[in-house]
Parts: C-alpha cells; sequence; structure tokens
C-alpha cells in the first residue's frame, strides 16, 4: 500500500483530533518529509486535509462525521466518541453497551439509522448524510422521578445548539420535539432500564434525531407537512453537522449536571412555543381540545379543558389546533 493510502486510512480511522507529523512518519517508518510529501499527494487527488503548525493534521472530510473532528469541537474532552456509518438503531446499540457495563459518556453517533425510534412505537426517518443521529450513554445517580428531566435537558440542548450554528431560533414542542421555521427538526427519546431491588436507574440513554438537511429526495409524503430542516441545502462543505453535534454534546451535558436547576427550568419554558396555545391532546385515541396553560416545576404541562376543568400532564402526545377548530 502506497504511503499516502496508509496515512489517509490512519487519519479516516482515529478517534485522536489530530495526528501528528512525526506521529504517522514513526508508525510507517518513513520520514517526516516523506509524509509531507504524501499528504500533499493526497491534497492533490482533492483529499481536504486541515494542518495546525507543531499540532498535526486531520481529515477535513466534508461529508462523513468523524470522532476527531467533533472532539476538536468539544469541550467535553472525556466523552468515548464512536461514528458508525449504518446501524438499525442507535439507541439499540447503546443499550447494548449499558448491558456489557460499559461506563456513562460514551457516545454513538450514526450517518444513517435503518430502524430509528420514535416515541409510541414510531419509526423515525433517517436518512443518510443529511441528519445527526446520536445515542448518549448515561448512569444516573439521582432518583427515578427526575429522569423526564433527561429528555428536557436533550430539547434544550438541541434548542440552543440550533441557534449558536444557524442563528435561527428552536422551539419546543412539548415534551420532546424541537421546532425550527415551524416545522419538526428533532426528535428525542429517552429509554432507561430501573434497578427494582433499589429503585435506582440503571441506565438511561437519550436518542437524538436532528434534520440537519432535508433529504435529497425529500422526505416521505407522510411527513411532509410536518418535518423540516434546520437548513434549507446541504452545504458543499459539511462540516455544520460535526459543529452542531459538538455543540449538542456539550449543551447537553452542561444541563446534565444541573437538572434540577431554575436555569435549566427557564430555558425550556421560554423555548416552550405551545404555552398559550389552543391544542389538541390525545386521549383514548380521540383528539381532545384544551389549552396550554403553563408548565409546572417538574416540567409538566398544565391544561385547561373546554369544559374549564384543569389537569397537569406528565406524558401524552398535544399538537397545535388547527385555527379553523379553536
Amino acid at each position: 500500500m502506497k504511503i499516502e493510502d496508509q496515512i489517509f486510512a490512519m487519519l479516516s480511522q482515529t478517534t485522536k483530533p489530530f495526528l501528528s507529523g512525526e506521529e504517522l512518519a514513526q508508525k510507517l517508518h518513513v520520514s517526516r518529509g516523506a509524509v509531507w510529501k504524501a499528504i500533499e499527494r493526497l491534497r492533490q487527488r482533492g483529499i481536504e486535509i486541515g494542518a495546525i503548525s507543531h499540532q498535526g493534521y486531520w481529515l477535513a472530510d466534508t461529508k462523513n462525521l468523524r470522532p476527531g473532528g467533533i472532539r476538536r469541537e468539544l469541550f467535553h474532552q472525556e466523552l468515548k466518541l464512536q461514528v458508525e456509518k449504518s446501524v438499525a438503531s442507535t439507541n439499540t446499540v447503546v443499550k447494548q453497551w449499558a448491558e456489557q457495563g460499559a461506563p456513562e459518556g460514551c457516545v454513538l453517533l450514526a450517518e444513517e439509522q435503518t430502524a430509528g425510534k420514535g416515541r409510541m412505537g414510531r419509526k423515525f426517518y433517517s436518512p443518510p448524510g443529511t441528519g445527526l443521529y446520536i445515542s448518549i450513554l448515561l448512569r444516573p445517580t439521582f432518583s427515578p422521578n427526575h429522569a423526564t428531566r433527561i429528555t428536557t435537558a436533550a430539547a434544550v440542548a438541541v434548542a440552543q445548539a440550533i441557534e449558536t450554528v444557524t442563528g435561527e431560533p428552536g422551539q419546543i414542542k412539548w415534551v420532546n420535539d424541537v421546532y425550527c421555521h415551524g416545522k419538526k427538526v428533532c426528535g428525542i427519546l429517552t429509554e432507561a432500564a430501573l434497578d427494582l431491588e433499589n429503585r435506582k436507574l440503571q441506565y438511561a440513554i437519550p436518542g437524538i434525531g436532528i434534520n440537519v438537511f432535508p433529504p435529497p429526495e425529500g422526505f416521505p409524503e407522510e411527513l411532509q407537512t410536518v418535518a423540516g430542516a434546520i437548513l434549507p441545502r446541504a452545504e458543499k462543505n459539511n462540516e455544520v453537522r460535526t459543529v452542531l453535534a459538538a455543540r449538542v454534546l456539550d449543551n447537553f451535558f452542561s444541563w446534565y449536571s444541573r437538572l434540577t436547576s431554575q436555569e435549566l427550568f427557564l430555558a425550556y419554558r421560554e423555548r416552550c412555543f405551545i404555552l398559550g396555545k389552543q391544542i389538541v391532546v390525545l386521549r383514548n385515541q380521540i383528539w381532545m381540545p384544551a389549552k396550554a396553560m403553563d408548565l409546572d416545576r417538574n416540567f409538566g404541562l398544565k391544561i385547561r379543558w373546554e369544559d374549564g376543568q384543569e389537569e397537569t400532564l406528565f406524558a401524552g402526545e398535544v399538537s397545535i389546533r388547527a385555527e379553523g377548530n379553536q
């Protein structure tokens, strides 16, 4: 194998932010000059390779996510990242990690999910190359009563990341959907296992699916009125997905360390766009009209039914009521 092909393979597979010229030279048993010439030959082939003096080289891939690229953008460097081209479901894989004893902070990102999970048994459409599909392994020490806050922290983390990367506001539809440009761009599914003996969580796995760009063929017909993407088209330089992934992870772990804080509640509440709106609530397979009044401190949705009765929802399916049905 040619030196440049070996270097390309090493840069592709590394989880480090950089590989130094000295490290490459030592592993390949060649001179630093030979490494530099091989890098130049790769660039002549159209392969983008970044370089920083006294630090090293990285593969500046414009198409695929890479652990090293994400790690360069991360504040939380202790996270263990893995990127796969395609999996059935990132949550399913991370659940296997959890059962095998993997520690908190293991993160799986996939370019594609062939059987992505949504709430209420639905599938989450996860085409290749245009989205972010992330699952995070947590080993919570707090009460299971606070488990819902994992989902709310993830929703705020995504909304903030969208705001940082695109400048557009990220809005939250209670309890787990993030909207941008008036359409759903992110769904969150948190799965957990309870230790029945001590009544504590064995693990929790927030799964986050984000539509960064619209699929080239468009969204499936059944999703076209609801689903959107945070950016209108795939940019030539796809670095935005790398940066977005890092911001989501950094934001999430920042909130995870203060799940019971007033700040998290306020950050979620100010982005929850259904408050004060006429909504419908799915109950016993029937959509029932109500008004979303406010959130309580446990992120329960306070609603008022049409007969004036009030109730606080802690789970369920809600939607904004169509104007003609108010």
